[in-house]
């Protein structure tokens, strides 16, 4: 029967891309961002469910599973930056990109910006974008091949192709509206299963007495938690939260939510979800420790404590259901991440590398189906670093959320809120953000050839080194030319008058 619920789930996903085909990838604007007309629950549903991924329901409880309380703090600094990035950055962004020459990109984005179509901080960007999400794919598949192997017998390898073919079928379809729609499906699937697998589970106990009896041989008591927490450990946590800043597979949501008058109410059901998600997911960790120490269950993998649950507890067609959910986290993420990248290959490294007759030449559909070519691309090489078994989730999102965090963090900010940013500032900035996290996480330079992510979390470094490089430079940088200015003026303008009109 779990069978049947799952076969059902795939023919749902390729039925949505074939509707979204029909409707919106005649021309780039409506592949990358399905015409800007994207409703607000569908944005934040889509929102909610690329961003999660498979590790919220792999991920998240594994690292409860391990570490204990001290995972609330990550979803802590989650839920601020999630409502940091609608109250900061969505408004601001879908006006912004709308000025600056329509951008359909971030990277394109970046370059208009400064009043021009192919500057280096688009080139730069964009090589950026995919070569960090081509990691953050990969362990969207290491998700997928360690489901398919956990609860179907089916070899890792090929669950993870499995994986990869059946999102790579749907968002070559239906680009962006297929991918943003099959979200908002999957975003529902999630919020069901998150509440329903921790609350049964929890019935298997007499009482929250006997819960925290069992679970604490595994894993410190909250006040232990709370006692032994570090400065460094706080803030590292914590820390997550700046990433939101920079996701370009998240922030490209408010670029196509069809009005800002809209980016309230998507932001009230977007954190409503995520609010209960992040609960039910640390509740299974929490509640997986307890059972696993109560019914003296072997487990391997603490990521795999969603699937136990799924497999022991549930009727298989509700098992079914509960695999969906997890496969649906997977795909929303691995959807959105493909065309991101995709785009990016499209309209910024490929257009932006040809002359401009040239690019005049390259009709909209020619680009549509260069785009498409690009998701198999980099689907394929994620693919092949996923092979690797030994990855972890969490590890790999960790790097990746890092990376994009340093990098784009500090200049989306900059790029909406200070007028005087210079290009080279901005190009300054994404390169001292990424390599200041890739030296974090690679050298070798402590003790015993430990890394110093070891002890506080890339991300922090990588995001103060770009903020500091590009406050410096625009500093000693000439004054923007006055296209980039009135720009600026005009984003201003647009977004005044639209506080001025009355609420509907």
């Amino acid at each position: 029967m779990s069978y049947v619920s799952l076969a059902m789930y795939f023919i749902v996903m390729l039925a949505i891309g074939l509707f979204a085909y029909r409707k919106s990838t005649d021309d780039m604007s409506g592949y990358i961002l399905g015409g800007r007309q994207v409703s607000p629950q569908v944005t934040a549903l889509s929102a909610g469910a690329s961003d999660m991924s498979g590790w919220m329901l792999m991920g998240l409880p594994g690292a409860m599973f391990v570490m204990g309380f001290d995972t609330m703090f990550i979803a802590l600094g989650l839920l601020i930056g999630a409502l940091m990035n609608y109250l900061v950055v969505a408004p601001r962004l879908r006006v912004y990109t709308q000025v600056a020459d329509d951008s359909l990109t971030l990277p394109e984005f970046f370059s208009k910006r400064f009043g021009h179509a192919n500057k280096q901080v688009r080139m730069v960007s964009a090589a950026i974008i995919v070569l960090f999400f081509t990691l953050y794919t990969s362990a969207g598949l290491v998700a997928g091949g360690k489901l398919f192997e956990s609860a179907f017998n089916v070899q890792y390898e090929w669950g993870a192709v499995i994986t990869v073919a059946i999102v790579v079928m749907y968002t070559l379809l239906g680009g962006f509206l297929a991918v943003s729609l099959t979200d908002f499906v999957q975003g529902c699937i999630m919020f069901v299963a998150l509440i329903l697998v921790p609350v049964v589970a929890f019935t298997q106990f007499e009482s929250a007495s006997e819960l925290t009896y069992f679970a604490k041989e595994s894993i410190p008591s909250m006040h232990e938690a709370l006692s032994g927490l570090t400065v460094m450990g706080l803030i590292s946590s914590l820390a997550w939260g700046l990433g939101y800043f920079g996701q370009p597979h998240i922030i490209v949501r408010f670029m196509a939510i069809r009005s800002v008058n809209d980016v309230s109410t998507a932001r009230n059901i977007g954190m409503s979800w995520m609010v209960v998600t992040i609960i039910g997911a640390l509740a299974t960790g929490l509640v997986g420790v307890g059972y696993v120490q109560k019914f003296g269950i072997a487990l391997n993998d603490p990521e795999t404590i969603f699937i136990v649950f799924s497999q022991i507890l549930f009727h298989p067609l509700i098992s079914g259901f509960l695999l969906a959910a997890i496969l649906a986290a997977i795909m929303s993420t691995i959807s959105s991440q493909l065309l991101v990248s995709a785009s990016s290959l499209t309209e910024d490294l490929l257009s932006s590398g040809k002359r401009s007759e040239k690019r005049a030449a390259v009709g909209s559909k020619q680009k549509v189906t260069i785009g498409r070519i690009g998701v198999a691309g980099v689907a394929t090489v994620a693919l092949l670093l996923a092979l690797d078994r030994s990855n972890s989730v969490l590890s790999l999102v960790s790097n990746a959320w890092a990376g994009f965090g340093a990098a784009f963090g500090p200049l989306v900010l900059f790029s909406l809120y200070k007028q005087d940013l210079t290009h080279k500032a901005a190009l300054a900035g994404i390169v001292s953000g990424a390599l200041t996290v890739l030296f974090w996480i690679y050298a070798p330079v402590l003790a015993g050839g430990e890394t110093l992510s070891s002890v506080l979390y890339e991300i922090v470094p990588g995001f103060i080194v770009s903020s500091i490089v590009i406050w410096m430079m625009s500093a000693m940088d000439e004054e923007p030319e006055g296209k980039v200015v009135a720009q600026f003026e005009r984003t201003d303008k647009v977004l005044a008058e639209l506080k001025q009109q009355p609420a509907t």
